[in-house]
């Protein structure tokens, strides 16, 4: 009896040393998988994962093209039929219902972690702000002036235009294939569009200067997005704010541009100086 007690008693001990020992690989399990999930929910790192995972090439062209669309005929809509005049002001309409809803994300966690601030200079951030102000404020003015098709082709300028510019910056370089697909597509946009072009002069110098902010625009969003890990909604967090103050700033500064209000205290502001 003595003997089978201490045979059970040997099993027994090593069956509760078993229990513990998968407890303690359960419990480290758990702690890796959160630990994982932490890193792609609250880092800068894992949100660009997550953004590549779930938003590849495709899904990305096809939101940005049914957005972009949809954009720019729900703004000619409003400037053209409902008779609102003043483009800028539209702008930063757009600009505060887009920080509101971003500060909606941020107060419920959904937003992406920023990346730490010593890895993007504010001055990056700046300039890409005031940038944006200036590409979006004069793409809705160039839509006011001028039909839904020279509007179109002046934004078909916008990547050739890019493509120079980072030649001349960096230096970077695109294949003859790429080149000829550019040229290709642009030709056909160009096709499509040229039924509905009407010429308007002043409309066509505010499309020619909305070219190059619109470039420029593109090559700081995408350097930043590329080198320092950040993802789109983090960058329109802390980019908007200073987009919505160039708007704001803008708006005096352009009589023709501005809502009755602002337009006299520009006005104003103008004869007493």
């Amino acid at each position: 009896m003595a003997l089978l007690d201490s045979l059970l008693g040997n099993e027994a001990k090593r069956f509760v040393k078993r229990k513990d020992s998968d407890a303690g690989e359960a419990g480290k399990a758990l702690e890796e998988l959160r630990g994982s999930l932490y890193n792609d929910l609250r880092t800068s790192e894992g949100a660009k994962r997550q953004q590549q995972r779930f938003c590849g090439p495709v899904v990305a062209m096809t939101f940005n093209f049914v957005v972009s669309v949809g954009i720019i005929l729900a703004n000619k809509l409003v400037m053209g039929r409902v008779g609102f005049k003043f483009p800028i002001f539209l702008t930063l309409i757009h600009y505060v219902t887009a920080w509101l809803l971003l500060a909606i994300f941020k107060t419920l966690s959904i937003l992406p972690v920023s990346p730490p601030a010593r890895t993007t200079p504010f001055t990056s951030l700046f300039s890409l702000g005031a940038v944006m102000a200036f590409a979006s404020g004069l793409a809705n003015t160039s839509l006011k002036h001028n039909s839904v098709g020279f509007y179109q082709m002046a934004k078909i300028a916008v990547t050739p235009t890019i493509v120079l510019a980072e030649f001349i910056l960096f230096r970077k370089t695109i294949s003859c294939n790429k080149v000829l697909a550019l040229a290709v597509v642009s030709a056909g946009v160009a096709v499509a569009t040229v039924t509905d072009l009407e010429f308007n002069l002043f409309g066509a110098l505010i499309a020619i200067a909305w070219i190059v902010p619109s470039a420029v625009n593109k090559i700081l969003w995408s350097n930043l997005q590329q080198q320092g890990n950040w993802t789109a909604l983090a960058l329109m967090w802390r980019t908007t704010p200073v987009t919505i103050f160039f708007l704001l700033a803008l708006m005096p500064c352009n009589p023709w541009f501005s809502p009755p209000m602002v337009r006299g205290i520009g006005t104003r502001g103008n004869l007493s100086n």
